[in-house]
């Protein structure tokens, strides 16, 4: 009897920890087309941190729906603005619904150097 109560206990407790990670936030995803210090398919965080200054003001383009013509890098520079439909659908996927989380992890990202 004590054994199959610590058994529940214990899978009660790894069922709270799923559900509770479940919507969070991973840059993971993200490595496929950045990276902290370079442009690779998308640019640099570390220039995406320079031109919002904050994860206040990234939050916010996020939030409005990141629309191509909000968007610093992508609106300014053709290479990138041509790329803006691949984030245009990531953004759906991965960042919708989690804009603070996903600004955080960005500047944490440049602050450690490392995604």
């Amino acid at each position: 009897m004590k054994k199959s109560l610590k058994f529940l206990v214990a899978a009660a407790g790894l069922i709270a920890i799923s559900a509770a990670t479940a919507g969070t936030f991973s840059t993971a995803p993200c490595k496929a087309c950045h990276a902290v210090d370079k442009d690779v398919v998308g640019p640099a965080w570390k220039r995406v941190a320079e031109k919002y200054g904050n994860e206040e003001a990234l939050a916010k383009v996020f939030k409005g729906g990141f629309k191509v013509e909000d968007r610093k890098i992508a609106s300014s520079e053709p290479k990138f603005k041509s790329q803006a439909a691949i984030m245009t659908g990531q953004y759906n996927t991965l960042i919708k619904g989690h804009e603070d989380e996903a600004a955080k992890a960005l500047f944490a990202a440049v602050k450690s150097g490392k995604m």
